[in-house]
């Protein structure tokens, strides 16, 4: 899997609009931002329907280029065609390190894929309707509905209990596997690596869902698993480890006399 940590990197957003709420926009740009700087904003559809008067404000506050394509023919979309050629001329001049394609069509499915082959980092944004295709093209997949308080039909998950989390069969599993994936000989594994392991194996998945920030949140809150904090070096910064917790067998009692 492709892996962008500079804040330097330069991710290009294209938005399809005929396919995105603008209201999400403000925090989707605010989760772009955690893996870098989107130096090419553009949003496509056909500006010339009421539709999309909504995104006018939205284009402007945040500096995203409104790309005009007509609709040819009706019932066939033409924003998808111009999305998926500017993004391919894009990779081919090796001027970015990542992509984030904001639609919930899994017509993106081949082009996420082919600039993974290029080894570049792919971020999708949808809604939870995205087909599953398309959400496992990508790298990294973040649900709309969980970005921008004033977003339409806006999530607020309640943060679950240890006895609802340690209940589900699917999120202790995936865990749990990237736990050991990612450990050495002692069963330590740090944070960083397990999070990888984890997206690599389920793009969509975020702690949020679950009503915590991060997932070092989310695993302190799981009985299941260690967590230690470690010094890095000589330096002040500090890291989490964690490790299955292992159930210790009973002491067996005395033999009386």
């Amino acid at each position: 899997m492709a892996e962008v940590t500079s804040d330097s990197a330069r991710l290009a957003v294209l938005i399809d609009a005929d396919n995105a709420r603008p209201s999400v926009i403000e925090g989707l740009l605010a989760e772009v931002a955690r893996y870098g700087v989107a130096g090419v904003r553009r949003a496509y559809g056909d500006w010339t329907t009421p539709n999309l008067a909504g995104w006018k404000a939205v284009l402007l506050d945040h500096s995203i280029q409104p790309v005009q394509q007509f609709r040819y023919t009706v019932g066939k979309n033409a924003t998808d065609s111009a999305m998926i050629i500017d993004a391919m001329d894009l990779l081919h001049s090796r001027r970015l390190d990542g992509f984030c394609i904001v639609s919930s069509d899994s017509d993106f499915t081949g082009l996420a894929r082919r600039i993974r082959e290029d080894g570049l980092l792919v971020i999708g944004f949808g809604e939870r309707k995205t087909p599953r295709p398309f959400v496992a093209a990508c790298d990294r997949f973040v649900f709309t509905e969980l970005l921008g308080p004033e977003a339409p039909g806006r999530e607020t998950p309640v943060q679950e209990t240890a006895k609802d989390l340690a209940a589900d069969t699917r999120l202790v599993s995936l865990i749990r596997g990237a736990v050991e994936a990612a450990s050495d000989d002692t069963g330590w594994a740090s944070l960083g690596a397990v999070g990888r392991n984890i997206a690599s194996q389920s793009p969509e998945f975020d702690a949020r869902t679950y009503g915590y920030g991060k997932l070092s949140d989310l695993v302190a809150a799981l009985p299941l698993f260690e967590v230690e904090e470690r010094v890095q070096g000589a330096g002040p910064s500090k890291a989490l480890y964690i490790r299955n917790r292992t159930k210790r067998a009973p002491r067996k009692s005395k033999a009386r006399r």
